[in-house]
Formats: C-alpha cells, sequence, structure tokens
C-alpha cells in the first residue's frame, strides 16, 4: 500500500520528467550567421560534457542531404566533419541528439546559412524529443529506486539493533527483500531505457546492439555495480538478520512484557557480537551503492563534483534511515509491542531518527547552494519551486516527529504515537516523490546557463522598394552592442545587385529617441553587406536600411524589431 501510494504521488506531480541539463551554448559556424562558403567541420558548445548518440548528430544539407561524419567530443565541444554539399548556397541545419553529463538527453537544432538563406531543413523527427512512454518510465524507476532503498535500510537497522527479542522477524525480513527485489528492477529499469532516451525510440524498442553499447557505458557500468553491490549485500546482510540477537541478563535494566514474550536488550550493552568483517562489509558496500546515484545525476555534474557526490551520498542515507525508520515503526513495531519494550526502543530511535534529520537537512543544504547557482532560481525555476515545496512538506514532517518525540518523552499513549507517525510517513512519501521529480528537472545552475542558450532564430527579413530587395539577419538580438546584422542586395526580380553604399540606422521608439548610425560595409561579392547593430535599452527598435544602388539612385526601407523584455 505504502509504495503503491508512492508511486502514485510522483506521478501526478505537475514536471516534465525528463528534461536536458546540458545547454548548447555557442556554435560555429555561428547560429543564424551567413558565411560565404561552406565550411569543412562545425562544432556546437555545450555547458557541461556530452556524449554524441550514434547516428543522431548530423549536419543536413540546404537539399536535405546528409553531408556530415562521425562526431566526436573535446571536453564540451563536440565537433562534426562536413562534406561539399552537391548544391552548397542555403540554409543548413545541425541536428543533433546527446547525452549530458548528469545522464539526460539532449537534442536540438541549429542553422547557418552559406552565400544567402534559404528554407530551413526540417530536423529528423528522432531528435526533437523523447517517446511518451520514456517520459513515464524514467520518474517511475527513479521512484522504485528510492523505495527500494528506504525499504532495506530502515528494517535492517531495526533488526540488527533494537528488534524485540520476542516478536516475529518475518515481517521485517521480507520487506528488506522486498527492498533489495524494487531496488534491482528499477536498476535494469534504467539500465533499459537508458538507450531509448538517447535515441527517442519508444520504451519497448531495445536491440541487443543498444544494450551491450549502454551496459559497456560508464552509466551502465555505474548501474551493473550497483546490482553486484546488491546481491553481495543480500548474501551477507540477510543471514546476519535472521539471528535474534542475545538478551543481556542483567536483572536491573532487563524489561520484560507481560507473560515474558517481549524481552530486549538494555542500552549498556550492545545485543549481540556481529561478526565484525562482515559488518564493515555491509558498511562498505551500502556506501558504495548509494554512491551510484549521485554519479549518474545532477551531482557528477555541478561544479564542485567530489563534494556534491559526498553530500549526495549523506542525504540519500539519512533519508533511507530515517523514512525507512518511520515505516517499520509505524508497520511492526507500534502495534503489538508492550508499551514497557517501546519505552526502550522509542528513545533510542528517536535519538537515531533526530541524527538522520540533522546530517539530511546539512547535505541538502550543500546540494541547494550548488544546484541553484543563484537566490532568485529559488523562485523563479521549476527546480527552485519543487525544491521549496519539498523543503515545506519537510518541515512538516520535523514537526510531527518533534511532537512525537515529546510523546515517547512524556510516555504518552501508543494509539496517539501511532497516528503522528502515520502523518510522518504519509508526508514522508511525498517528499521523496518530489525527490523523483527533482532529479529530472534542470537544476537553478542549469537555468541559468539556458538564458545564454543558443537558438539559431535571431531576427531575418526581407523588405522590398522600387529599387532592390534585401534581405537580412541580425544575431541574436539582444541588449548590448554584440548584435550582428547580414545583408544581401537583390534586383525586384531576383538577381544579385551591386550596392555602391550600405547604411543602417536604429531608433528606440519607445520613449522616441534619435536614429543612431549603426556600422556596416560592402563586402567584396558586392551585393553583401556586413555590420553591427547596438540595442542599449530594451524596446522596440525602428531599423532603416538605406541603400545607394547608383550615383543617383537611393532607397530606405524599414522594419521594426523588438529587444528584451
Amino acid at each position: 500500500m505504502l509504495f503503491l501510494l508512492f508511486l502514485l504521488a510522483s506521478l501526478t506531480l505537475p514536471a516534465s520528467p525528463a528534461q536536458a541539463h546540458a545547454a548548447p551554448v555557442g556554435a560555429s559556424p555561428s547560429p543564424g550567421s551567413v558565411i560565404g562558403s561552406s565550411p569543412s567541420e562545425v562544432t556546437v558548445t555545450f555547458s557541461e560534457p556530452v556524449t554524441p548518440v550514434e547516428g543522431r548528430v548530423q549536419v543536413i544539407a540546404p537539399n536535405g542531404d546528409r553531408i556530415s561524419g562521425k562526431a566526436t567530443v573535446e571536453g564540451t565541444v563536440m565537433r562534426i566533419p562536413v562534406r561539399q554539399a552537391d548544391k552548397p548556397l542555403g540554409t543548413y541545419l545541425i541536428s543533433f541528439r546527446v547525452i549530458s553529463a548528469d545522464s539526460h538527453p539532449v537534442g536540438g537544432a541549429i542553422s547557418f546559412s552559406v552565400g544567402a538563406p534559404s528554407e530551413r531543413p526540417e530536423a529528423p523527427s528522432e531528435t526533437t524529443g523523447t517517446h511518451p512512454s520514456v517520459e513515464v518510465a524514467v520518474p517511475v524507476f527513479k521512484t522504485v529506486g528510492y523505495a527500494g532503498v528506504t525499504l532495506i535500510a530502515g528494517p535492517a537497522l531495526f533488526l540488527a539493533f533494537l528488534w524485540p527479542r520476542g516478536r516475529s522477524r518475518a515481517g521485517a525480513l521480507k520487506t528488506v527483500r522486498v527492498g533489495l527485489a524494487l531496488t534491482a528492477f528499477a536498476t535494469l529499469g534504467a539500465i533499459a531505457s537508458y538507450p531509448q532516451q538517447g535515441s527517442g525510440a519508444p520504451l519497448w524498442s531495445l536491440s541487443a546492439q543498444e544494450l551491450t553499447e549502454t551496459v559497456t557505458s560508464e552509466y551502465g557500468l555505474l548501474l551493473t555495480g550497483r546490482l553486484v553491490i546488491l546481491g553481495a549485500l543480500a548474501a551477507l546482510l540477510l543471514p546476519l538478520l535472521r539471528r535474534a540477537p542475545r538478551t543481556v541478563r542483567e536483572p536491573a535494566r532487563v524489561l520484560v512484557g507481560a507473560g515474558g514474550p517481549d524481552l530486549v536488550r538494555t542500552e549498556a550493552k550492545p545485543p549481540i557480537k556481529i561478526n565484525r568483517l562482515r559488518g564493515y562489509a555491509v558498511i562498505a558496500l551500502s556506501a558504495a551503492g548509494l554512491a551510484t546515484w549521485p554519479l549518474t545525476g545532477h551531482a557528477v555534474a555541478a561544479p564542485m563534483a567530489g563534494i556534491t557526490v559526498t553530500a549526495g551520498v549523506v542525504h540519500m542515507a539519512a533519508m533511507a534511515v530515517w523514512i525507512g525508520g518511520l515505516v517499520t515503526l509505524a508497520g511492526f513495531l507500534l502495534r503489538g509491542t508492550h508499551p514497557r519494550v517501546l519505552g526502550v526502543i522509542l528513545p533510542a530511535w528517536s535519538r537515531w531518527a533526530s541524527i538522520a534529520v540533522l546530517w539530511l537537512v546539512f547535505a541538502g543544504a550543500i546540494q541547494a547552494v550548488v544546484q541553484m547557482g543563484k537566490v532568485s532560481a529559488l523562485w523563479t525555476t521549476g527546480y527552485g519551486q519543487l525544491l521549496i515545496a519539498k523543503l515545506a512538506i519537510t518541515a512538516l514532517v520535523l514537526g510531527a516527529a518533534a511532537f512525537a518525540r515529546r510523546m515517547v518523552i512524556t510516555r504518552a499513549a501508543a494509539s496517539g504515537l501511532r497516528r503522528t507517525v502515520g502523518i510522518e510517513v504519509a508526508a514522508s512519501v511525498v517528499i521523496l516523490a518530489i525527490s523523483s521529480v527533482l532529479v529530472q528537472v534542470d537544476p537553478g545552475r542549469i537555468a541559468a546557463t539556458k538564458e545564454k542558450e543558443i537558438t539559431g532564430q535571431g531576427f531575418s527579413e526581407t523588405l522590398t522598394s522600387d529599387l532592390y530587395a534585401v534581405q537580412f539577419n541580425i544575431y541574436p538580438v539582444e541588449l548590448g552592442e554584440y548584435n550582428t546584422v547580414h545583408a544581401f542586395l537583390y534586383t525586384p526580380d531576383g538577381g544579385p545587385l551591386r550596392a555602391e553604399e550600405w547604411q543602417v540606422t536604429a531608433r528606440l521608439t519607445d520613449p522616441a529617441l534619435e536614429a543612431v548610425d549603426q556600422p556596416i560595409a560592402g563586402l567584396p561579392t558586392g551585393n553583401q553587406a556586413l555590420g553591427s547593430i547596438s540595442f542599449p535599452l530594451a524596446g522596440t527598435y525602428e531599423i532603416t536600411f538605406t541603400i545607394r544602388t547608383t550615383a543617383i539612385d537611393r532607397a530606405s526601407v524599414k522594419t521594426s524589431v523588438t529587444v528584451g523584455g
């Protein structure tokens, strides 16, 4: 029931699950630019290292032919060799689909032109998005994995250190096995869905070659390592947890329930000496297994990756201890356990929970500071808004936990304590669901990067007069002086026309300012000119081209461009 609620909560959260976490921030040739000859290589620069998806990175010529070779990556720069197109003049399209450093797919397209712009070729459909089946499956697998880790950690800690002697261990042991199975299932699902995240294919479309490439990739090796660790944990941990702790026979400290079935250990001495080597092995394996989550997510691609990965491990471990312990209490111990026995168990658990929450908050704060980038991202990005919601619910849970701790100290009625713990568990389910969505959306720092993301759109238009037609492109149309204008001059019937003189002015219309001359000069090709335009303030600008075609023939054409907010 808990798992179903968990799954339902994750699926009803309003967030797009498979958004990209890297962004293209530069390209050569520049997006929207017009160059004189076809390049032999094009490059795309991203905000973080990427891996090209085989067959999904291509350069398309104006006539629709694919003219690109195999893409390679050096750091954050992807290089694509290009052969000469049969018909080189016109608009080219760089279509790409890559995997970012945090294992998320990135797709997009950038255009440039040779000689003069033409109709933009269409991007292949497989580069434009992720199939809906994959969009649903990825967060479901994340949620199942978090649920599995929680169901392993909580019952295992109670079985090892706080389990009443007279209570059956079968239910808690079964829960640990379920947790191991769920985590393994989620990991296999992540491996199987990884190729489709890159290719854009549906979830059920998976070839043996794609699976092999995934398993041998860095991402696949990490998840395969997680499966191996889960197998080793099952072999080491379950036999240890099957053994009932030996009760310390100290009459002054022994607590016995009615009829003696609930005899438990005291806090003065450990209940059993567990094989230290096995115990250390379980701890080491658990830490290594937990590390595979941040190593395949946001943390590994963030600045100060060592710190964020460590914080991710601590955050996940603390979450699993806290929420897993609550689930164990609510599911197995709060009902049917003698109050005097609970009087020993609950204070010890309360201390453990307090320490877990402290580390949870500390590690979460480190991650938030690094991933947000700036404070305003808290309320201007989807990641920040989800984080605020998570913090608000966490605050409510902590309030309920404080109330429960007070009830433990004052030895309040078990029924009231059960209700309070139930509230904590229900709210914790929502927290985990939000967490499974958080790892799928762009962190605040990436959202800030995407404000500078290249689009290749710019502003293009053709203006006509009785003397000529001028076709031009302004890129990138943003505040400042670094906006390039490239213009082409033609006769009214479409033939190239040489200009004797070019002049361009820009005038802000609201508030109305005087027109300002912008630097532009004709190119040796005769019918082309290149220059720059400055937009010092946000608003609508009137752009005027005044072109002299002969010693006496001159004409002006105008258009409007909106810049900024």
